[in-house]
């Protein structure tokens, strides 16, 4: 794709995510506690695996140094992961530098054009840079950490020193923002919660980890995190310490955060549009079931206008901007 090579998203990989499909067998890989993560080590021949692992270090240097080799003299492949939960089957690739024993894990998941939208419109309209990389049917993406959503909720919500409205607040703009980009399927699963220390108190941010879901289903609900059951903790701390004027307030300020990048970024999206409307990224059927979800919704009947996913997306962002001027 043209666009992908104007803004270097496009090279030549190394390493196909078909080329990691070729293990043999698979051991399961616990976690710390001895249970069982969903995620395999993956055993391949022999006398593939120094290739392989030379491969992938190379993959590693081009995410993240352009593809200077000096930054992977000192590290070496420990484990290759590959998750067997969900549709996805990403390999997840731990590198480490021994001199220091300091780690990373980047990712290798098969390329579709939805999680390539996701990852582009996360880059450009969220307040998180998406780095990764796409080679015909294969992505890279770099990791991106923090603690997944479900995680947060069962062990760290109650935290006695982390302030529930800071957290609520961030799920209000997650939510908001979600809706409006079209990012669906934000379950607890899907997105890590990064968690910042301040001067006085402790900052929070939702990030997506997984975008296989961008302009696709047909439900507006798909596109609400809070309708999720897998969410209804966050969910339940917003309305315990937030009033209806405090949400609105942080759904406008997301809104007005958008329109700002939107300002500033408004030739490549314009771009990433016009190839969106012509891709078929979607049914003719969810895309009518979406359009007169949203007209009812918003009580605005453009979306009954719109004749694909690009224009959706494209009237949600000039309602916010219309809004913002108001």
């Amino acid at each position: 794709m043209r666009y992908l090579q104007t803004y270097q998203r496009q090279v030549r990989l190394p390493v196909s995510y078909k080329d990691l499909t070729g293990f043999r067998d698979a051991v399961p890989l616990m976690d710390k506690n001895g249970r069982d993560t969903l995620w395999e080590c993956p055993i391949y021949p022999q006398h593939e695996i120094e290739n392989l692992h030379n491969g992938l270090k190379k993959v590693y240097a081009m995410l993240k140094a352009s593809g200077n080799l000096r930054i992977v003299e000192h590290k070496y492949i420990e484990r290759i992961d590959y998750c067997t939960f969900g549709n996805t089957h990403p390999f997840r690739i731990k590198i480490v530098n021994r001199l220091n024993d300091v780690y990373d894990y980047f990712y290798i998941k098969i390329a579709d054009a939805s999680r390539v939208y996701g990852m582009e419109i996360e880059h450009l309209l969220s307040p998180n840079q998406i780095n990764y990389m796409a080679d015909q049917h294969t992505l890279v993406e770099e990791h991106i950490p923090g603690i997944p959503g479900d995680v947060f909720a069962k062990t760290y919500l109650q935290h006695q020193e982390y302030n529930p409205k800071r957290i609520a607040k961030e799920f209000v703009k997650f939510n908001e923002r979600c809706f409006i980009n079209l990012l669906g399927d934000m379950r607890a699963y899907n997105f890590v919660m990064q968690i910042t220390p301040d001067f006085d108190d402790y900052q929070f941010r939702i990030r997506c980890i997984d975008f296989d879901q961008q302009f696709y289903e047909g439900n507006k609900k798909v596109y609400l995190p809070q309708f999720f059951k897998e969410n209804f903790p966050f969910v339940q701390l917003g309305l315990q310490h937030l009033t209806e004027k405090t949400f609105l307030q942080y759904q406008q300020e997301e809104a007005s955060s958008i329109v700002h990048r939107l300002r500033s970024e408004r030739y490549r999206i314009a771009q990433l549009r016009d190839i969106l409307q012509q891709d078929s990224i979607s049914t003719p059927e969810k895309i009518k079931e979406l359009s007169e979800g949203l007209a009812e919704y918003h009580n605005d009947t453009a979306y009954l206008k719109c004749s694909n996913m690009a224009d959706i997306l494209e009237h949600n962002l000039k309602r916010i901007i219309r809004q913002v001027k108001l």
